[in-house]
C-alpha cells in the first residue's frame, strides 16, 4: 500500500522520487514517508469527494424532475386536511410551484385552483388567509389560470375578507388579486 501511496504521489506531483540509500534508514526518512503518505490519501480523498458529488448531481438531474407531480398532488391533497398549519403547508408549496404556465395548468387540473377557494372561504385566522391570497396570487398570473378560479368562486371568496388595517400583506393580495379579476371580467 505504501509503495502505491508513493507512487500515485510521485505521478501526481510530479516530483521525481527521492532515492534514498538502502542501509540508511533514519526517522528523516521516514517523517518524510508519512508526509508522502498524508499528501497521497488527502489527494485520493478530494478525488473520492469529487466523484461522488459528479455522481449526486447526474442522479439528482435524472431523479427529481419525476417528483414534481407527486409534490404538486400532495400539496393540493394538504389543502383538504383539517388542520390549518397543514393547509398553510400546501399553500405555501403551490406559490413556490406556480412559477410558469405550465405548472399553473397542473395544479389547476389536479384540483387545486378549487382548494384554494374552498381553504380561503374556511380560513378563520389571518395566517391561513395570508398563505391561500399569496398561493392565489401566484396561481393567477395565468389566464387559464384565472378563468378556472373565476368558475370556482373566488370572486365572492375574496370579497369575504374582512378589511384589515393590521395586515396589510393580506390586503395587499386582496386588492391585486380583484384587480386581476376586474381586468379580465369582460374576457371571461
Amino acid at each position: 500500500m505504501r509503495w502505491l501511496a508513493i507512487q500515485l504521489t510521485t505521478s501526481l506531483c510530479r516530483r521525481k522520487p527521492v532515492n534514498l540509500p538502502a542501509c540508511n534508514f533514519s526517522s528523516f526518512t521516514r517523517k518524510e514517508e508519512i508526509a508522502l503518505e498524508e499528501e497521497a490519501q488527502r489527494k485520493i480523498g478530494w478525488f473520492l469527494k469529487l466523484l461522488f458529488a459528479g455522481t449526486a448531481t447526474v442522479v439528482a438531474y435524472q431523479f427529481f424532475p419525476y417528483l414534481g407531480d407527486n409534490l404538486i398532488q400532495q400539496s393540493v391533497s394538504l389543502l383538504n386536511v383539517k388542520d390549518p398549519l397543514f393547509k398553510r403547508m400546501g399553500a405555501s408549496r403551490l406559490a413556490r410551484f406556480s412559477i410558469d404556465d405550465e405548472r399553473r395548468k397542473k395544479i389547476v387540473e389536479m384540483g387545486g385552483a378549487e382548494g384554494l377557494v374552498k381553504m380561503l372561504d374556511s380560513a378563520k385566522d389571518d395566517k391561513t388567509r395570508n398563505e391561500a391570497l399569496k398561493a392565489l396570487a401566484a396561481l393567477s398570473a395565468s389566464d387559464e389560470a384565472v378563468a378556472a378560479l373565476y368558475h370556482a368562486g373566488v370572486i365572492s371568496a375574496i370579497r369575504s375578507i374582512p378589511h384589515s388595517t393590521e395586515n396589510e400583506e393580506a390586503m395587499k393580495y386582496k386588492s391585486s388579486l380583484l384587480k386581476r379579476f376586474q381586468d379580465l371580467k369582460y374576457d371571461l
